[in-house]
């Protein structure tokens, strides 16, 4: 398991150049215990920060596709029926039955 986190991060880490991945991936597979020592010793804290950006950026993502799919509140959905008929987009009829259809979903 340490193998894979290194070479993740390996892959992870935009600071360290191409050259200096393929050393790391080269000793890890002729020597993998002795490098995964020396891997975890020197670049350890960077690990653990890269980690903790990519998950932080995960939680962002998912916490701003909630958001997108959770829909609004019950006010604003009237509000925006209320613009489209205002702009004649919709018709009364339409307009409340989207009315009643917020609201229905408040009681909920």
């Amino acid at each position: 398991m340490a193998l894979f986190s290194i070479i993740a991060d390996l892959f992870r880490d935009r600071e360290l150049s191409g050259w200096w991945k393929a050393v790391w991936l080269l000793f890890l597979f002729v020597v993998p215990f002795l490098t995964a020592l020396v891997y975890l010793i020197a670049r350890g804290r960077g690990m653990a920060e890269r980690q903790y950006e990519q998950v932080a950026q995960a939680q962002s993502a998912t916490d701003n596709y909630i958001r997108t799919v959770a829909g609004s509140n019950p006010s604003d959905e009237i509000a925006t029926a209320k613009s489209l008929l205002d702009s004649g987009a919709i018709t009364p009829a339409e307009y409340e039955t989207l009315k009643a259809r917020a609201l229905s979903h408040a009681s909920q």
